[in-house]
């Protein structure tokens, strides 16, 4: 436990505070690439609708779509293999959502920060709307 602690993987409390804590840190992390925080945690409303983690904005304008995975080690595939088909379904349904609340709809990717034992990942255009 020391170790995840030491490294800040260790859970601070809740299971939300401990997604709280992976996002704060791959927020501060895309911010420091150049991306903009635009929403945090957006939902569609009604049941059943997904959660966008982080909606920011990349320096040329696309606006990216961020789901957030952690995980303390790589056992069943670590962080990456947690995004299921239908966890990407449904944030893709989430950010058509968001879009559509735009006049004109913006250029858009689906990126993936991974936070795990070996440190942050980024994974951009980690999926597609199709």
């Amino acid at each position: 436990m020391d170790f995840l602690k030491k490294i800040g993987l260790a859970a601070p409390g809740t299971t939300k505070q401990t997604g709280d804590a992976a996002e704060d840190r791959a927020l501060a992390h895309l911010q420091a690439q150049g991306l903009r925080l635009l929403e945090r945690n957006y939902r569609t409303p009604g049941r059943g609708g997904g959660e966008i983690d982080l909606v920011m904005r990349a320096p040329d304008g696309t606006v990216v779509f961020v789901e957030v995975r952690q995980r303390a080690t790589a056992a069943f595939g670590g962080a990456a293999a947690s995004i299921s088909v239908t966890k990407q379904k449904r944030i893709v349904f989430a950010a058509r959502n968001y879009l559509m609340r735009l006049r004109t709809p913006p250029p858009c990717r689906f990126d993936v920060v991974l936070i795990e034992y070996a440190g942050i990942q980024w994974l951009q255009a980690a999926f597609d709307a199709s």
